[in-house]
């Protein structure tokens, strides 16, 4: 690398590098804050503890890593080539001959960089993160305890069933519940206890009440039926969701097995052959929008040359270039899950990209091309 690269370039990877760091370390706070917030209501509300909050979140933060690091890449080439301009470095180096192809040199080893750390966590760490946050999800779907044990609330573990406890002391008994349960059509059942325990069984979890009423009432018959009872067991197991946890999706298989076992995923995910070659190209295609990104950026404020005003007008051109790129890429996605066999138009975000940098290049490398061929054609025209 060394050999490959000058002082220069390494000047300027650094300067990338270093605001690529920056930036990313924001904007995935920033994302991972937003998401985090609409977990915690959900999750505290469950009765679930905060390191179960902080696993969950934890998970998910591979999937906003691989979406963030492509932005934060062309965010930091922005800045970086901004900057330079502005303090009149850029006008230094190509004084010195340094032409616009050169200069692209190191933001495209910028943009590899950027395109190896995607693809690591699109291919490998990503399916793990989401095989981990299927098991933690089936767990809290599972946990009744966790969604029943809250104090002083009115909590719905399933439509149709509302459970209230008034005090739990450390020795988990419950104190004055009450549970109403109107799933069954035309009935309606009530159940008043003084204490409880939810102890495990092999069917499910047991709710056991004691020194309480039984109030049935039915809607059609308008007759209310009430029963007073030592003790009454009350099954807690068709409160659990039927997830399969056994079962991955396609999103929790690393690429690696994708080509290499194709045939037990096909078994395993129901999936066919072109689900999982979609699969496996949506990722590549994500990875390499990390090059197109910086380059974008870069040959955008470069084409614009030397102002002492700015280059306001080409960063706003530079973001409104991504985002049609973006775009495009977003249609080759909504194509591929309509038909699978669609995947090349995956790639397409990554060959407009490429040529509007090649274009935006040879423009800053010959800004007057086009003027030495106007007077030419006004000179045939006019004989």
């Amino acid at each position: 690398m060394g050999k490959i690269l000058g002082r220069f370039d390494k000047y300027l990877l650094h300067q990338l590098m270093m605001l690529f760091g920056l930036f990313s370390m924001i904007l995935v706070l920033v994302f991972w804050v937003n998401k985090a917030v609409i977990l915690l209501d959900r999750l505290m509300g469950d009765g679930q503890s905060i390191m179960t909050f902080l696993k969950v979140t934890t998970l998910g933060l591979p999937t906003i890593i691989a979406d963030v690091l492509p932005i934060t890449a062309f965010i930091a080439a922005v800045f970086a080539i901004n900057r330079m301009s502005s303090e009149s470095e850029l006008v230094v180096v190509q004084a010195t001959g340094y032409s616009p192809w050169r200069l692209a040199r190191p933001v495209l080893v910028f943009g590899l960089i950027v395109t190896l750390m995607v693809a690591c966590i699109t291919h490998v760490l990503t399916p793990l993160a989401q095989r981990e946050l299927s098991l933690r999800s089936a767990e809290i779907t599972r946990d009744v305890t966790a969604r029943l044990l809250t104090e002083g609330t009115f909590v719905h573990p399933v439509p149709g069933v509302t459970f209230y406890v008034r005090e739990i002391p450390p020795s988990g008994e419950l104190f004055d519940i009450y549970l109403s349960d109107s799933r069954s059509e035309g009935k309606r059942r009530n159940f008043l206890a003084r204490r409880a325990l939810i102890v495990k069984a092999d069917e499910g979890p047991v709710l056991l009440m004691f020194d309480g009423e039984s109030h049935e009432y039915d809607t059609l018959a308008k007759k209310l039926s009430v029963t007073t009872f030592k003790s009454f067991a009350y099954g807690l197991g068709d409160f659990l969701d039927p997830i399969a946890t056994s079962k991955r999706s396609l999103r929790a298989i690393s690429t690696y097995e994708l080509m290499t076992a194709p045939t037990s995923v096909i078994s395993e995910t129901g999936h066919d052959r072109a689900e999982l070659r979609k699969t496996i190209h949506e990722r590549n295609a994500k990875a390499l929008l990390a090059i197109v990104a910086p380059l974008i950026g870069f040959a955008g404020l470069i084409a614009g040359g030397f102002s002492r005003f700015g280059l306001w007008k080409q960063i706003f051109l530079s973001f409104g270039l991504l985002i049609f790129v973006k775009s495009i890429d977003s249609a080759g996605i909504s194509a591929t899950r309509r038909d699978p066999n669609e995947w090349p138009q995956l790639y397409m975000a990554l060959v407009v990209g490429l040529l509007i940098t090649t274009a935006l290049l040879w423009y800053a490398a010959d800004p007057n091309m086009w003027r030495k061929k106007l007077p030419k054609n006004k000179a045939e025209t006019s004989q």
